[in-house]
């Protein structure tokens, strides 16, 4: 047990850490057009796995084609709404050490203003969704992950859901896995540019990770596999639909080559530096760079590595994470995240941050700030 002193070490060390962080709820965006000098690989990190990953279920083969090469949806922007996921309200009630659930719906939201819109319903046989969502570039596509099974045998189903004009969501369309998998957690997803595919990733029994793609009409599943690394993030597609991008362990950026199924690893694009960690990354429309953020601090990279460069220094809000968790539009233009029940916008052109806050249909402002998806 730790002594009374490094305790109260460690408890100044997080205090000084949290004054550095308080910052009003708007500010303004710099811009940055000097590179920044490349990093030295980090240290091995205590994430690895050493045991010997496995997977319940056999690795899936069945999609032929994992690529997504069919013709992008049309990137609409400024973005007109966003989508919000929560994670399901937990309670204890009297001196009962079993807490009731109760599952809340994701909404759709006015971009603008973040005033609701509408529940999104859920297909048949969920009672619940993860607090994981995806949007395509249309700013109209967003793919859920729903719960299943309730508190004794918990699973996740993916859906797809249309948004109307008017905002307003169409009937979800659930997509059903030709393969068993082992959908208990899951890390992140992502939607393809073309609508077509579902990237998710999900741990592995015993350490590792695993980076599934899905082909949302058949149901069928490819299947790469990591013992190295335990985490796996921050999934983006590649706008061409050839590769995949994704966060290790919270410390290096990466790329896996779609065109070649029997890749080993990801190719790493950018190990992060010090002890700050990565969470998100995206495209940019182009398919050449790789936007992210280390921190609260949002930088592009060159897909095929090199110097980075600061689009935005942000000071991270009163109370938020080290890490950032974002959405990017199809346009490239605005970058989306929440924190405190408010919707932050970041202009990556310049200008200034804005930030509404975010309405709910049912039970606002309770629990953790829903994520949010444009």
């Amino acid at each position: 047990m730790p002594s009374r002193t490094s305790a109260a070490l460690a408890g100044l060390a997080l205090a000084v850490l949290a004054a550095g962080c308080a910052d009003p709820a708007a500010g303004r965006v710099s811009l940055a057009g000097a590179p920044q000098p490349t990093v030295s690989p980090p240290p091995p990190s205590l994430m690895r796995s050493t045991g010997a990953p496995r997977h319940p279920y056999p690795m899936a083969t069945s999609l032929a084609e994992p690529m997504a090469t069919g013709a992008p949806l049309p990137a609409t922007g400024p973005p007109r709404f966003f989508v919000s996921a929560r994670t399901p309200l937990a309670r204890f009630t009297g001196t009962s050490k079993t807490a009731t659930i109760t599952p809340v719906p994701p909404a759709v939201h006015d971009a603008a203003t973040g005033a609701f819109l509408a529940n999104i319903p859920l297909p048949p046989g969920l009672d619940g969704t993860s607090h994981r969502l995806a949007a395509a570039r249309d700013n109209r596509t967003f793919a859920l992950a729903g719960r299943t099974g309730g508190q004794a045998e918990p699973g996740l189903r993916f859906f797809l859901v249309r948004l109307g004009e008017d905002g307003r969501p169409g009937e979800p369309v659930p997509v059903t896995l030709t393969d068993p998998d082992d959908l208990s957690q899951l890390y992140d997803l992502a939607l393809s540019a073309d609508g077509t595919r579902l990237a998710y990733a999900t741990p592995l029994i015993g350490g590792g990770a695993k980076i599934s793609v899905l082909d949302v009409a058949t149901g069928r599943r490819r299947d790469w596999k990591s013992t190295t690394y335990s985490m796996v993030g921050g999934l983006s597609w590649a706008p061409d639909g050839r590769s995949l991008a994704c966060v290790l362990n919270g410390r290096a950026l990466a790329v896996l080559d779609l065109s070649r199924p029997d890749a080993a690893a990801p190719r790493i694009v950018r190990n992060a530096s010090g002890a700050v960690p990565f969470e998100s990354v995206t495209h940019t429309p182009d398919g050449g760079a790789l936007i992210y953020a280390a921190g609260h601090t949002v930088e592009r990279v060159p897909v095929l590595g090199g110097p980075s460069q600061v689009l935005a220094r942000r000071e991270p809000p009163p109370g938020a994470s080290l890490t950032l968790r974002f959405s990017v539009d199809g346009t490239g233009e605005h970058l989306l995240y929440s924190h405190g029940w408010r919707a932050y916008r970041i202009p990556l052109g310049g200008g200034a941050v804005t930030s509404v806050p975010i309405t709910a249909g049912e039970r606002p402002g309770e629990g953790d700030s829903p994520n949010v998806a444009w």
